[in-house]
C-alpha cells in the first residue's frame, strides 16, 4: 500500500534517511564559537588583564582550529560513506544521485552538530575571519605573554604573527629583542600555523642550491604528498556556504536546476582556485609562480644526479603534463630514455599517477567553468595557473624555471606584471598659484616623480579644515570600518567631500567649510597636473580628509609604523624588489598627493623608501600647508612613521589619467556644488534654502 503523495522510490529514500542511526554523543559540551572567545580576549587586553587575554586568545585559536578539523572530518567522512553514485538505470540515475546528496547532507549535519552544537553559532563575520587569516590573535597573544614574562611563548607567538605580516615593523623589532635576551636559548621561534608542504618545498630548493640532491628528493617528495593532501582538504572546505552577489535573495525564485547550478559553480570555482591558495605563502597576495610543476622539475634533475634515471624520466614526464611545449624538459626526456634503453622500455614509464589524475580533474573543471560562464552568464576569467617564464641557463640540464624561482631563495621573480611608467616622465611645470612655494624636486628627494611644496593653503584654511575634520570624520571611514587598520596604537578617522556636503544638508557643518574642502582638493589636482606636465586631464580617483590620533597608554616603546611601507597602485614585494601591478592593488591610480593641515603632534613623518621597504630615501615633516606629491607606482614606496602624541590631519588625494576610473562620489559632489552655485547666483532674488536643492 502506497502512502498518498509519495512514489515508492521516494518513500523508500525518505524511510532510509529517517532510519539512519543517530551518532553517539562525543562530548558533553559543544565547541564555543571562536569569535566570542576572541572578543573576550580583546576585552581583557584593553582592560590590561593579560592573563585572561592569553587564556581567551589561546582558546579562540584552539576553537578556530578545531572548527576547521571538525568540518573537514565530517565532510570527508560523509563523502566516503555516501558517494554520489547514479541509480541502477538511466531512468533512476537522477533519483540515485539526489538520494546520495540528501544522505550526505544529513550525515554532515548530524556529524557537525554532535561536535559543534547548532551550526549557526559558528557563522562569523568576514572581518573576524580576516583577522584570523592575518593571524592577528597571535599579535595580542605575544604582547600578553610578554607582560606575563612568559618569553618563550611570546617569542613563538611573535614569530607566528611575523610569518604572515613580514612588513610589520613593531613585530620585527620585538623578534630582534627576544633574540638578544639572555633567555633566548629557551625560546622557540617556530610557526604555530606552519604549512608543511610549503616548508618542505622551501627546504628542497635550499638543498638544491647546496647540491645535496638526496635531501632535495626527500623534501620534494614529502612536499608533493603534503600538497595533494592539502588539495583534498582545500576542496572539502569549499563545500561550505557561498555568497551570491548577483542575486537579491529576497526575490530569488530560481528553479531546481538554476539553484543547484548557482551554488555548485561557486563551489567548483573555489575548488579550482585551490591551486592558487596552496601556492601562496602566509601574508603574501600572490602565489609562488609555477609552484606545483616545479616540484617535478627539481625532482627530475635531482633523480638524474643520483643516478635514478627511471624516476628522473617519470618526473620529467609529469612536468610535461603542465607544460607540454617545454623543449628543455623534452630534451631531458629523450636523454633519460637513451640512458634507460638497455634496461627497459622507456615508453612504459608513465607520468606519476597523482599528477595525471590532478591534471585530468583540473582540465575538466576548467572546461565546465568556461561553459557555465557562457551558458549561465557566469563571469570568470581563468588565470594562467602554470605560468612559466624564462629559459634554462645552465650547462648541466638544470631544471627549467629555476632561474625564475622563488623570491625567497634567489632574490628575483619573473612573470608577473611589474610596475612600469608608460608615459613620458617630466616635471617642473608652473605651480599656478602665487603663494605656493617650491621646496624640493625629485632629485632633491632622492627619487623619481616627487615634489614637495609649501604654502599650498593658508594657516586659516588649515585650521578651518582641521575643525571640519573633527566634526565630520568617522572612525574607520575609508578602512572598511576598521578604526585601527594599520596599527593598534592609533585611531583613524576620515570623510569624503560628498559626506561633507551631506552634512551641510543636515546642518552639522557650515557650507563654507565643506566648500573649502572641495575647492582645496581641486586646487591640489590642478597643481599636480601642471607641475608634472601631464598632457591629459588628471581625474580624482579618491579624496579623503583623514586624521590619525595616538591612543593614550599605548605609545611606550613603539616600533611600528602609522602606515606600513607600500605603493599606491601595485603590490610591493620587498623580498623580490618588485611591485606587482595586479589586483587587489588600485592599478588605475597614477598620481598621489598629501596636503598636511597641522604639525602640532609627535612623530608622523612621511617617508619614501627603496623597494626593500627599509632604506629611507627622504623624510617629510608635516606642517600646515605643506604638500608632497608623487607618481603612484613602485618607483615611490612610502609610509608614515608612528604618531606617538596628538592628532595628525591631512587631505589625501589619489588621481587617475583614466576617466573610466573617476571617483563616483566626486562626480556626485560636483553635481551638488553646481546646485549650490546656481542657488548663489539667484540668492538675491529668491528666498531659497540650499538644502531644498541638495
Amino acid at each position: 500500500m502506497a502512502v498518498r503523495g509519495f512514489s515508492a522510490p521516494l518513500l523508500a529514500l525518505a524511510l532510509a534517511l529517517l532510519l539512519l542511526p543517530l551518532p553517539r554523543a562525543r562530548c558533553a559540551r559543544h565547541l564555543e564559537p571562536f569569535d566570542s572567545l576572541y572578543d573576550s580576549g580583546l576585552d581583557a587586553y584593553y582592560r590590561g588583564d593579560f592573563e585572561r587575554t592569553a587564556h581567551y586568545m589561546e582558546r579562540a585559536l584552539s576553537a578556530h582550529a578545531r572548527l576547521r578539523r571538525t568540518r573537514l572530518g565530517c565532510r570527508l567522512g560523509c563523502r566516503h560513506r555516501h558517494p554520489l553514485l547514479p541509480g541502477p538505470g538511466p531512468e533512476l540515475w537522477e533519483l540515485g544521485f539526489f538520494g546520495a546528496v540528501l544522505r550526505r547532507a544529513a550525515c554532515i549535519r548530524r556529524c557537525e552538530e554532535a561536535e559543534l552544537g547548532p551550526v549557526s553559532r559558528h557563522r562569523v563575520s568576514q572581518d573576524v575571519s580576516s583577522e584570523f587569516y592575518r593571524r592577528t590573535p597571535y599579535n595580542y597573544l605575544q604582547k600578553a605573554y610578554f607582560k606575563l614574562n612568559q618569553l618563550d611563548k611570546a617569542a613563538e607567538a611573535a614569530h607566528t604573527f611575523f610569518m604572515a605580516n613580514p612588513e610589520h615593523m613593531e613585530i620585527q623589532q620585538n623578534l630582534e629583542n627576544y633574540k638578544t635576551m639572555t633567555e633566548a636559548k629557551n625560546m622557540r621561534f617556530t610557526d604555530r600555523e606552519l604549512q608543511p608542504h610549503i616548508e618542505d618545498y622551501t627546504a628542497g630548493v635550499r638543498y638544491y642550491d647546496a647540491e645535496e640532491y638526496e635531501l632535495v628528493i626527500e623534501h620534494m617528495e614529502e612536499a608533493l604528498k603534503g600538497y595533494y593532501q592539502a588539495d583534498t582538504e582545500c576542496r572539502a572546505m569549499c563545500e561550505g556556504t557561498q555568497r551570491f552577489t548577483e542575486h537579491d535573495y529576497v526575490a530569488y525564485n530560481a528553479n531546481l536546476y538554476e539553484a543547484v547550478a548557482d551554488h555548485y559553480i561557486q563551489v567548483l570555482v573555489c575548488e579550482h582556485e585551490c591551486v592558487r591558495e596552496l601556492a601562496t605563502r602566509p601574508g603574501r597576495l600572490s602565489p609562488i609562480e609555477n609552484y606545483l610543476p616545479l616540484h617535478y622539475d627539481f625532482l627530475q634533475f635531482s633523480y638524474y644526479k643520483v643516478g635514478d634515471y627511471r624516476n628522473a624520466l617519470e618526473c620529467a614526464k609529469s612536468y610535461l603534463l603542465f607544460h607540454p611545449d617545454d623543449e628543455d624538459v623534452a630534451d631531458n626526456i629523450r636523454y633519460y630514455e637513451v640512458l634507460l634503453a638497455e634496461e627497459m622500455n622507456p615508453e612504459e614509464i608513465l607520468p606519476k599517477k597523482e599528477a595525471v589524475e590532478f591534471m585530468r580533474r583540473h582540465e575538466l573543471e576548467s572546461k565546465i567553468i568556461q561553459e557555465a560562464s557562457v551558458d549561465l552568464d557566469f563571469v570568470y576569467i581563468e588565470p594562467d595557473f602554470w605560468t612559466r617564464h624564462g629559459l634554462r641557463q645552465d650547462e648541466n640540464r638544470i631544471p627549467s624555471g629555476v632561474q625564475g624561482q622563488l623570491t625567497d631563495i634567489h632574490g628575483f621573480t619573473s612573470g608577473k606584471t611589474t610596475q612600469t611608467v608608460d608615459r613620458e616622465i617630466r616635471e617642473g611645470g608652473p605651480l599656478l598659484f602665487d603663494n605656493v612655494e617650491f621646496v624640493y624636486n625629485s632629485e632633491q628627494l632622492n627619487g623619481s616623480q616627487r615634489v614637495l611644496l609649501d604654502n599650498v593653503i593658508s594657516e586659516e584654511e588649515c585650521k578651518e579644515l582641521q575643525r571640519t575634520a573633527n566634526s565630520i570624520t568617522m572612525a574607520g571611514d575609508g578602512y572598511r570600518g576598521r578604526t585601527s587598520p594599520h596599527t593598534l596604537n592609533e585611531r583613524f578617522e576620515g570623510a569624503t567631500v560628498l559626506r561633507a556636503l551631506k552634512y551641510v544638508y543636515e546642518g552639522r557643518v557650515l557650507l563654507r567649510s565643506a566648500r573649502l574642502f572641495y575647492d582645496v582638493s581641486e586646487k591640489v589636482r590642478r597643481i599636480v597636473e601642471s607641475y608634472f606636465l601631464l598632457n591629459s586631464t588628471l581625474y580624482f580617483s579618491y579624496t579623503h580628509l583623514v586624521c590619525r590620533t595616538a591612543l593614550p597608554g599605548q605609545q611606550d616603546n613603539r616600533n611600528d609604523l602609522s602606515h606600513p611601507i607600500h605603493a599606491d597602485n601595485c603590490l610591493l614585494d620587498p623580498e623580490a624588489n618588485e611591485c606587482w601591478k595586479e589586483p587587489p592593488a588600485y592599478t588605475y591610480r597614477d598620481y598621489s598627493a598629501l596636503l598636511y593641515l597641522n604639525g602640532d603632534f609627535e612623530g608622523g613623518e612621511f617617508i619614501f623608501t627603496e623597494m626593500d621597504a627599509k632604506t629611507v630615501t627622504a623624510t617629510v615633516k608635516p606642517k600646515c600647508g605643506r604638500m608632497v606629491s608623487f607618481s603612484s607606482g613602485g618607483e615611490n614606496p612610502h609610509g608614515v612613521k608612528a604618531v606617538t602624541e596628538g592628532q595628525r590631519c591631512a587631505v589625501a588625494l589619489w588621481f587617475t589619467l583614466d576617466p573610466s576610473n573617476r571617483e563616483l562620489e566626486r562626480l556626485q559632489a560636483d553635481e551638488a556644488i553646481a546646485v549650490l552655485d546656481r542657488h548663489n547666483h539667484r540668492a538675491d532674488g529668491l528666498n531659497t534654502n540650499p538644502r531644498d536643492e541638495l
